[in-house]
């Protein structure tokens, strides 16, 4: 499973605190402070440098290398653009892949944490992981979670003896009471691989987490059972996107995952150029102006770039429309304290475009950009019902905060307000039609209960 929607972590690069720019010197040099998501960004000589700012610490991030204007490449290919407005004091950046972008505020130097040495041990890591949530995260309230009282419990156990497996431990008893697919601990690479030895992440209770193995199960299930009869079926994008024209004009489009269309570390225009290779063939002039009902089923779908969910409901109607709103808990004192709302649109793509009916199958294991996917539909116009079980209730970008032991943690701290202002984390988005997702008496009966629903829905209301 791909926990991060999109990505994850806003990059920045460390350095000292930069005069204001020159003639020769780029405008975004300097020290920046993002508006929430405690990072501190500096930049200057060519180098972007993060800063991970707690009340209690301040930890050099990742980096990246100027390589246009305003435009900074990290060593996996992934791209910041920083943008000045105004009177230069204030900027933004955006992630390549990403939706929206971020506010920054110039600094005029460094916060003090970040100029003398970081404190390291056991007793630093537990303060630094603690605060990371405190801080940041937002909604101990709505699951219930004294987080104080989970500080108060287990700093105690915590010495400048623990090791690092009881470490491991003690943070992982201490977040999985939140039952979030978006928070995870993972330790070093300790044997220098590039992966993590091992990681602590769970879902919500009562539903299943995506990964390979389920994705190639479910995949050969819905080939023999649903598709027996299609006129075509097609992969595209490495096999994460499934097409086939069903009897009756309707079509069934499969997608597993936002992203890893191209293999390996491939950009995100690489992606992109990937999936519209897909949609191109889906989508085109002549099946758009024939087909009676789409059914979308994301009901195995790990997430990815939150952008593509976008780009492909582009594909699916005339009129530009909000598909969501974005913010970010900004205050680290107040939790209720939030970024000013981001508004998110679909727009028409260009060439053809299908604006028919859509069923959308969606259950516990679409999760994170599957479930913003499902959200820029809710608001589309013309017919679009969901059928199966409600998604996983993760929608934020994904903050990954490294501690001062080698250890990282994965968490959210944004919400995506729907047109009336719902969120739906947790709970995620409920379905219109209730219907049972892939249960193990589905599997032993050969029964795929969503899919003939949306199928006789579509029927129905080509026929209407």
């Amino acid at each position: 499973m791909r926990i991060v929607t999109a990505t994850a972590v806003v990059l920045a690069l460390v350095g000292a605190a930069a005069p204001a720019a020159t003639a020769h010197q780029p405008a975004t040099d300097g020290i920046w402070r993002t508006d929430g998501y405690g990072t501190v960004l500096s930049i200057r000589n060519g180098t972007l440098q993060e800063y991970q700012i707690t009340a209690v610490s301040c930890i050099a991030g990742d980096t990246a290398q100027r390589t246009g204007p305003g435009a900074y490449t990290a060593p996996g290919g992934t791209v910041l653009t920083v943008r000045t407005r105004g009177d230069r004091d204030r900027a933004s950046v955006r992630l390549d892949g990403d939706v929206g972008e971020r506010n920054l505020r110039r600094m005029t130097e460094l916060p003090d944490a970040c100029r003398r040495p970081a404190p390291g041990g056991p007793l630093a890591s537990f303060d630094v992981f603690w605060q990371s949530f405190e801080e940041n995260y937002p909604f101990f309230a709505a699951k219930g979670i004294d987080w104080h009282a989970v500080r108060d419990r287990y700093r105690p156990t915590v010495h400048e003896g623990t090791t690092p497996d009881e470490l491991f431990a003690v943070f992982s008893r201490m977040v999985e009471p939140l039952h979030d697919a978006h928070v995870a601990v993972r330790d070093a690479d300790g044997d220098g691989d590039g992966d993590p030895d091992r990681a602590f992440a769970q879902v919500r209770p009562g539903t299943v987490r995506p990964d390979g193995k389920l994705d190639a199960k479910v995949k050969k299930f819905v080939v023999e059972r649903d598709l027996k009869n299609a006129r075509t079926l097609q992969d595209f994008a490495a096999g994460r996107i499934t097409y086939a024209d069903l009897p009756g004009g309707q079509g069934y489009l499969r997608i597993s995952g936002f992203g890893g269309y191209a293999g390996g570390e491939a950009s995100y225009a690489a992606e992109l150029a990937e999936l519209d290779k897909a949609l191109d063939t889906v989508l085109d002039q002549e099946r758009t102006r024939h087909l009676k009902g789409l059914v979308i089923d994301l009901r195995i779908n790990g997430g990815g770039s939150d952008a593509m969910g976008l780009h492909i409901a582009g594909r699916l109607t005339d009129t530009p429309y909000l598909a969501y709103s974005k913010r970010a808990r900004n205050d680290p004192a107040d939790p209720t304290r939030h970024t000013r709302p981001q508004p998110l649109y679909v727009t028409p793509a260009q060439g053809p475009r299908y604006t028919g009916p859509v069923a959308v199958l969606t259950g516990g294991s679409t999760v994170s950009a599957g479930e913003t996917f499902t959200q820029a539909l809710m608001d589309r116009p013309g017919r679009t019902v969901r059928i199966g079980q409600p998604t996983q209730g993760v929608f934020s970008d994904v903050m990954v905060r490294k501690l001062p032991n080698g250890m990282s943690v994965w968490l959210p701290n944004e919400e995506l307000l729907s047109r009336s202002g719902r969120t739906f984390d947790g709970a995620g988005i409920p379905p219109h039609l209730t219907e049972p997702v892939f249960t193990a008496e589905e599997f032993d009966q050969n029964k795929d209960s969503a899919f003939d629903r949306a199928v006789k829905v579509l029927r129905d209301r080509a026929a209407s």
